[in-house]
């Protein structure tokens, strides 16, 4: 079986690649820790959005819309603030539109490799970052913790463990999410009107006009339903959606069916993740991002109950872990 994981450049940054079977996986510990490729070789399929070579230098000043960036914070806070444990933390308001801080920072910055490797079982790699008091992100989040990507390639897919560790003195709050970029289609052969996706989602949030919840419920459109039992096609509209996670069969996931190729690509994220994020670049065609998301946007702000949107902390030396892996299937085989 060809296996390896070897560090060499992606489009002239340092990266870590795995290979495994016909799987191929690029992580970007300098930019963020961001798992920027994972392909199928042997069919030529890119199931996540890559940066082109024209795109590096755009993608390096946002690097939030391609492959599987590390949101922490995730989304948007009101006015860069929120509350926590009688303080109040300001993060820069980064989206002038709105007013509001966006995405945090683990996305931006540098990440270690602490070890990768392969086998005959799998290829992965390690990469981290750790906070500490001389840490710029101390400033913002005065916390000291350890944040730690395993990243693994297999016949069974690509798999994600994520793991945070409080080692400060006081609670940290834990607020995390993935803007996991998929292609659909994610083969040359196939058209956008060959895809069809289904998410596990509950209900939708009400935004304001800042994109922050209202603390209401919307009713979900005949497209929206569909979207949660069956499926229908990402761009059935413009989305930039905030939904509640309602496990199906156990699992949290989403699933983007290729009907032209009869192929099902699984993103099952595990059910620590309360909250969706759904948005599609204004129905582009190209791809769209189904983020998981473990708590509310804006959630250390609102009044509602910590247990419903997802807020909690982590006191000194708990460890918070999750789960979640990208895989293929043959439609005809569910």
């Amino acid at each position: 079986m060809n296996h390896k994981a070897y560090v060499d450049l992606y489009q002239g940054e340092q990266a870590v690649w795995l290979q495994h079977g016909s799987y191929e996986a690029v992580v970007l510990p300098e930019i963020g820790g961001n798992l920027i490729a994972f392909r199928d070789l042997s069919n030529g399929y890119r199931f996540l959005r890559e940066p082109q070579d024209h795109e590096m230098e755009e993608f390096k000043g946002n690097p939030g819309v391609h492959g599987i960036p590390v949101l922490f914070p995730p989304n948007r806070y009101e006015d860069g603030r929120f509350p926590w444990k009688g303080k109040t933390y300001r993060f820069p308001v980064n989206e002038e539109e709105t007013g509001n801080h966006l995405h945090g920072f683990l996305h931006t910055i540098p990440w270690t490799i602490e070890e990768y490797g392969s086998s005959e079982s799998e290829s992965y790699v390690i990469v981290s970052v750790r906070i500490d008091e001389l840490h710029p992100v101390y400033a913002m989040l005065p916390h000291c913790f350890t944040f730690r990507l395993r990243y693994s390639l297999s016949k069974d897919g690509l798999s994600q463990h994520v793991f945070i560790r409080n080692e400060g003195t006081s609670e940290m709050p834990c607020l995390l999410a993935f803007h996991t970029a998929i292609n659909a289609p994610f083969s040359p052969e196939s058209t956008p009107e060959d895809c069809k996706v289904m998410i596990t989602i509950g209900e939708r949030w009400e935004m304001s006009e800042r994109m922050l919840p209202t603390g209401k419920f919307q009713e979900l459109t005949a497209d929206e339903q569909k979207l949660c039992s069956g499926g229908v096609n990402p761009y059935f509209d413009a989305m930039d959606n905030h939904y509640t996670a309602v496990p199906q069969n156990g699992r949290n996931r989403m699933e983007l069916t290729d009907q032209h190729l009869g192929k099902t690509l699984v993103y099952d994220v595990g059910t620590s993740f309360k909250q969706w994020m759904v948005w599609n670049n204004k129905a582009s065609k190209k791809f769209f991002c189904p983020e998981p998301q473990i708590n509310l946007v804006n959630a250390p702000n609102t009044n509602l109950p910590a247990e419903d949107i997802g807020l909690f902390g982590l006191a000194p030396g708990e460890i918070w872990e999750e789960t979640s892996r990208l895989y293929l299937i043959d439609t005809n085989t569910k």
